[in-house]
């Protein structure tokens, strides 16, 4: 891989997107286009044949995704070689979710009887507390340690048959008064997920609802689970060593959800559904390592969103899944996708001089129809649309609201490409708007799996050829430690600020008894 030879193929990709021509007019010039602009795999169909992609283009991106060298850093990824360099530090999320003989090693040790051990400690207390008198489970934490259990919990919510979950992450005091107040302390079990036990949104919380607890005469020590590497500090808040499930720096916090930070989904649908998911992931992972570049799910899906964003110049891409128990989806997505590729810099620390990471959005169909596709399909400007729709649902006897889901997913994508014509201007669609549908047959643990490791792959490929670094995220970090600064300055403390920041301040001081 050198410089040149990528800047060329980058070239070679602008040059025909400048040429591409009309979504419809393609299909009328191809009647196969369909079969030749879909993948099937892992049980899904993923069809790109709504977009302005042609033969041409995607071999094209396809020898991007070569130049780049997608390949040799997807086997530098499973090899466990130490692929986030600014932090020196290997990306191993998919050995949490790794087959029974698995064998992957960092530094020259092997990480998966480690791994094996907590996912096993993880199932005996998930049986043990389903088996018990615990009927709530409020699982404490914040980005990935929330999101992702969340999302998860809500879309296997067919398989939640344990104690109802609870979730609570943002600073605001409503969020936790509103999920305790209707909970008994007796019969409530919390989990404190913080890498480092430090977080101060998690650990403000934690400390209410610890204090929460002891008020109703309940034992935190008892009561109380760590998910953290900290095992001193989680000791010093009041949480024994046996109830702390630690995880390693080679797993991020967005990445995290096959580990210990899904307990709390495993709390709710038990070890062996836990298990499913995270085989499902796992296909999704040899799929992915082992399929030609042109026939790879997560490689084509990258393909597809730089040819929209970068070559194309949409400036976000909504998610949009037919299905309400994934209504949280496009919000975890959004930070797998933004915290991971929105970046200003390459691996090398030069200034991009493109664009990186999409805005990334969405909400489930069909609420959406009745919110924000008037700009989708008549707005000025272009937003990609990606589909998620599964063939059946839950609910048998539910069967002909599934029909008219599955009608209404089939016809949006269908009239983003085509428009209308029409004699009045306000009536016209102009169609031609890009959309991508993944279609599989149920939303199952194992289904989820698959579909939640496309998507990590998905931007693991774009930050690959995009020449960033996608495991760090050193920009949340300047909000966090102004934020620290800031409160003494609430109470009363001196400080030079600007003028905006001060006149906020006085506004807040005015305001308090």
């Amino acid at each position: 891989m050198t410089a040149a030879l990528v800047a060329a193929e980058w070239a070679r990709v602008f040059t025909l997107g400048k040429a591409r021509g009309r979504i419809k007019a393609l299909f009328e010039a191809d009647g196969a286009r369909a079969a030749r602009m879909s993948r099937q795999a892992c049980g899904m169909l993923y069809d790109f044949s709504k977009t302005s992609l042609t033969e041409q283009s995607l071999a094209a991106l396809l020898e991007l995704a070569e130049a780049a060298g997608v390949a040799s850093a997807r086997a530098a990824l499973f090899a466990g070689e130490k692929i986030n360099t600014s932090e020196g530090r290997a990306v191993l999320h998919p050995a949490l979710r790794a087959g029974p003989r698995a064998v992957i090693e960092l530094d020259g040790a092997d990480v998966m009887p480690k791994v094996r051990a907590t996912l096993s400690r993880m199932a005996a207390f998930a049986r043990e507390v389903r088996a018990g008198a615990i009927t709530d489970v409020v699982n404490i934490g914040i980005g990935g340690s929330d999101l992702g259990p969340m999302m998860a919990s809500e879309a296997l919510s067919p398989y939640c048959d344990g104690p109802r979950l609870h979730f609570v992450s943002n600073i605001d005091g409503a969020h936790i008064h509103d999920v305790l107040k209707g909970l008994s302390a007796a019969t409530t079990l919390v989990l404190v997920a913080s890498k480092t036990f430090t977080t101060i949104e998690t650990m403000t919380n934690a400390a209410t609802a610890r204090r929460w607890m002891v008020a109703r005469g309940a034992d935190p020590a008892a009561q109380f689970v760590a998910i953290s590497s900290a095992l001193e500090t989680a000791a010093a808040f009041g949480i024994p060593a046996e109830r702390v499930f630690g995880f390693e720096d080679w797993v991020g916090g967005r990445y995290s959800v096959w580990g210990p930070v899904g307990l709390s989904l495993m709390l709710g649908v038990g070890p062996e559904n836990f298990a499913a998911f995270l085989e499902g992931a796992r296909e999704m992972d040899t799929h992915f390592a082992q399929a030609a570049l042109a026939d790879n799910l997560p490689v084509l899906h990258a393909l597809v969103g730089l040819w929209h964003h970068q070559v194309c110049g949409y400036k976000t891409r909504a998610i949009l899944p037919y299905d309400q128990r994934l209504a949280r989806l496009p919000a975890y997505l959004q930070q797998l996708e933004m915290e991971s590729n929105g970046k200003r810099v390459s691996r090398t620390g030069a200034a991009l001089s493109f664009g990186s990471g999409p805005v990334v959005w969405g909400a489930p169909g069909t609420n959406g129809q009745h919110a924000f596709f008037q700009l989708l399909h008549q707005g000025t400007q272009i937003v990609p649309a990606e589909f998620l729709i599964a063939m059946r649902g839950h609910e048998p006897e539910l069967a002909h609201h599934h029909a008219l889901l599955v009608a209404n997913c089939l016809a949006q994508s269908q009239a983003l490409m085509l428009g209308r014509d029409h004699a009045e201007a306000h009536r016209v669609f102009e169609g031609d708007r890009p959309s991508v549908t993944l279609a599989y047959d149920r939303l199952t643990p194992k289904m989820l799996g698959r579909i939640v490791a496309l998507y990590e792959h998905r931007v693991f490929v774009e930050g690959v050829i995009l020449g960033i670094n996608s495991f760090d995220q050193f920009g949340v970090e300047l909000g966090k430690e102004l934020a620290t600064a800031l409160q003494p300055v609430l109470a009363g403390a001196e400080a030079d600020l600007d003028s905006s920041t001060a006149q906020l301040v006085a506004l807040y001081r005015a305001h308090q008894p």
